[in-house]
């Protein structure tokens, strides 16, 4: 079996041959993310696949903000290209949860916590607790936080 982080090398090289300047490009800077994760701290050491995946997610999250950020600045070809890369990177993470998926996750979250005797805003924390193990790289920590803040408000 072979590790997310070859497969990406892998997936470089066959970039690369296939003269492909957008995917070699975007796949050479998440490599050198991973390689910098991997040096970073007190002792180099290899990263498992999930921590390889947390790597691509920030990546990916990045392209988003990047794409918006220049949309927002009337810079179109450059929001393209950003939203471009982070097509690139969502093909190697999970299937992100659909709005329905994610508040079906959010409202038994909101269950357990109103069991447990948490309710109102002052549950947020405690359901956010039990929602982010359940969606861990599903979906975005934003998105989460609002779907749990619209449903304890409602």
């Amino acid at each position: 079996m072979t590790t997310l982080k070859a497969q990406l090398k892998e997936d470089l090289t066959a970039a690369i041959r296939e003269r492909d300047e957008l995917r070699s490009s975007t796949l050479r800077l998440t490599l050198t993310a991973i390689t910098k994760e991997e040096v970073s701290g007190t002792s180099a050491r290899e990263l498992s696949d999930d921590e390889v995946l947390k790597v691509i997610g920030k990546e990916a999250k990045k392209r988003r903000e990047a794409a918006d950020a220049f949309a927002d600045g009337g810079r179109t070809e450059q929001a393209e290209r950003e939203k471009a890369e982070g097509e690139v990177l969502a093909v190697y993470l999970p299937k992100q949860l659909s709005d329905a998926e994610l508040d079906a996750i959010v409202a038994q979250a909101v269950q357990e916590a109103k069991a447990a005797g948490a309710e109102g805003p002052r549950a947020m924390g405690q359901v956010m607790k039990i929602v982010n193990p359940k969606v861990a790289g599903q979906a975005e920590g934003g998105r989460v936080a609002a779907a749990v803040k619209k449903l304890l408000a409602g």
